[in-house]
């Protein structure tokens, strides 16, 4: 088996059988059971050959082409967990590691994200048909992590939650302005003017969500203080009292850290409060995996802190709270997946087999970059005063009750 070097190096405990071409099997690990057992078929040599010279491209692409397929049972989830459980934070030996080098030294060459290249990227991922996101997300399709307060949260509920948790920190009162920075499908801004009697204007380049958010905003009535415009963040003018972004910074590129947050500071007036929340990692700075950077999500990259808060600081800044979501994402992802999969027949209409089999690797895998892989999600409050916000964190789990206890009747009918 060629591949065979590959998967004694990275399978040393549990058990992982892999069926060759030829039929016959070989097995890999401890053979504990623990962390688990997988087993997978791949179909040709040319699909080993691939994998050992750069498993990280390959093992996706090999999924979605059929050319590896989980066998006896075994899941995509449970073979990933497996992997994920044995690779953990490391990217693997030789060529493998090699090419993970290589990816960290042309890495602002692949991030350089100017206006018309931002607008290209997000068009390829968020301008898929809407019916596709209708099959995995909420209701409101909240398209990042979901925020729980029990194991047992519906998908709807702590999506519901995740919006109260932000509106907490956002210090909202009557008459302010709030600059919804990549707005998506507009649920964060009608949920914030729901809450308050705030003006809303939110940002996209997604042609799709601009649409959509504005028929949303008709539909409820609060077109009168919420707008969605189609223009880049760079483009704005004005000053807002609030500024909040939600899964729009792994979209910005490293060579634009500095530019994003000169212009919050320059948009958010002098007592203003503004909360990013992103992806993270929480082991330094890394690559875009390249089966996401290509199939999924061009031009993004997933930022440590350490990268992050240098820039802030030297925008002028004042960083007021810092919050690490851990295992959220994680548990947000599972459940896009059996919801995905529940339905994946509709999705298969919608586009095809090789489609939902790259969205199945996608969903999985990122379930499991957050479970073994050291994602993480922070949110980062800022302001131009240090006296912005109270001086201690109270504040908002207090208004985070206040608010959940308000719209619980409205989560209800939701979640129902």
């Amino acid at each position: 088996m060629l591949a065979a070097p590959l998967f004694r190096r990275v399978i040393t405990r549990g058990s992982l059988t892999v069926i060759s071409p030829d039929g016959s099997r070989m097995v890999f690990g401890d053979g504990s059971g623990n962390p688990g057992a997988a087993t997978i078929r791949i179909h040709d040599t040319a699909t080993e050959r691939r994998l050992l010279l750069n498993p990280h491209m390959a093992l996706g692409e090999a999924y979605m082409e059929g050319t590896l397929t989980c066998e006896d049972g075994t899941t995509l989830p449970g073979f990933l967990d497996l992997v994920g459980e044995n690779i953990g934070r490391g990217y693997g030996h030789g060529l493998a590691f090699l090419l993970h080098q290589l990816r960290m030294l042309k890495r602002r060459i692949m991030q350089y994200n100017p206006a018309h290249r931002a607008r290209r990227n997000v068009a390829h991922h968020y301008d898929l048909s809407g019916a596709l996101y209708d099959l995995f997300l909420d209701a409101d399709r909240q398209y990042s992590c979901a925020y729980y307060l029990a194991p047992d949260d519906t998908i709807e509920a702590a999506q519901h939650q995740k919006k109260d948790h932000i509106a907490a920190k956002l210090l909202l009162q009557p008459g302010q302005r709030v600059l919804d920075i990549g707005s998506g499908w507009g649920g964060l801004g009608l949920h914030v003017a729901g809450l308050e009697d705030v003006h809303v204007q939110g940002v996209t380049l997604s042609e799709e969500q601009h649409k959509l958010s504005n028929a949303r905003a008709e539909a409820a009535g609060l077109a009168s203080r919420v707008r969605f415009d189609l223009i880049d963040y760079r483009h704005l003018q004005g000053r807002f009292d609030r500024i909040v972004s939600v899964g729009m910074f792994e979209h910005v590129g490293v060579n634009h850290y500095r530019e994003y947050f000169d212009r919050i500071a320059e948009l958010l007036t002098d007592d203003g409060v503004a909360l990013v929340h992103s992806i993270g990692r929480s082991d330094g700075p890394g690559v875009t995996n390249p089966w996401i950077a290509k199939y999924i999500f061009p031009g993004g990259y997933i930022p440590a802190l350490s990268e992050v808060l240098p820039y802030i600081e030297r925008s002028g800044l004042w960083v007021t709270d810092v919050e690490i979501l851990r295992l959220h994402y994680a548990e947000t992802l599972k459940a896009w997946y059996d919801r995905f999969m529940a339905r994946r027949e509709e999705a298969a209409r919608i586009y095809d087999e090789r489609f939902c089999r790259m969205w199945e690797f996608y969903l999985a895998g990122s379930e499991m970059s957050f479970r073994h892989g050291g994602m993480m999600v922070f949110q980062v409050q800022l302001a131009r005063r240090q006296d912005a916000v109270p001086l201690t964190r109270d504040y908002i789990t207090d208004t985070e009750r206040a608010i959940g206890a308000r719209t619980e009747p409205v989560k209800a009918r939701t979640v129902a």
